[in-house]
């Protein structure tokens, strides 16, 4: 069994609306130092799969398919036995 961590962000040249307003909202709570957020989306997928190169394939097709939109989102993923 593995456990698949799913990072997913918008891509550098897509505009952030909701980072650009936690950002404000933290400087508004007097932390000045922060010069920019990106917000993004972390998933953790488990798949009873044995064979390590099975799930890290199958997580590459979740990510392409579904777990990301890649014409504006890059990803990552990690596998974890568990």
């Amino acid at each position: 069994m593995h456990k698949a961590r799913v990072y997913v962000t918008l891509k550098p040249s897509i505009l952030d609306p909701q980072g650009n307003a936690v950002k404000n909202g933290l400087e508004s709570l007097g932390f000045a130092d922060v010069t920019d957020v990106r917000v993004g989306k972390y998933l953790e997928v488990s798949l009873d799969v044995v064979d390590k190169n099975v799930a890290l394939e199958q997580v590459e097709e979740m990510c392409k398919k579904l777990l990301a939109n890649p014409v504006i989102e890059d990803y990552r993923f990690e596998l974890v036995e568990g």
